[in-house]
């Protein structure tokens, strides 16, 4: 069996254009219009940000691994509220975090990423 990985960066909580999937999936018998509402379902929790959709496709099933970026771990720890990107534009953080929280936990789950990708 065949196994193929297709990354994608896509908004969380958001369904896709389906003209950016089509040309990655469509040759793998995976209908775009579905495969972006399971995206939207799985990217739930990462509403209004920008994510990495890693899609692992065997015998024409997709299964969705969210894999955030080290600036959306960032916001996500500063616990923004999330933002409509339509309306808000250029949104700044003002946040008196800790820099000790900062530097224990961000690269505590980039290297945890990293194992897993190995």
């Amino acid at each position: 069996m065949c196994c193929y990985a297709v990354c994608i960066r896509v908004v969380g909580g958001e369904v896709g254009a389906t003209s950016s999937l089509a040309p990655k999936i469509g040759p793998l018998g995976l209908s775009p219009k579905k495969v972006g509402e399971d995206i939207a379902k799985a990217s739930q929790e990462w509403k209004g940000l920008r994510i990495t959709v890693q899609l692992t496709i065997q015998n024409r099933q997709a299964k969705i691994d969210v894999v955030p970026t080290a600036s959306s771990l960032v916001i996500k720890a500063l616990k923004e509220p999330p933002r409509d990107r339509k309306k808000v534009k250029n949104s700044k953080i003002l946040c008196n975090m800790f820099l000790i929280v900062l530097i224990h936990w961000l690269p505590l789950n980039l290297c945890i990423r990293a194992m897993l990708s190995v």
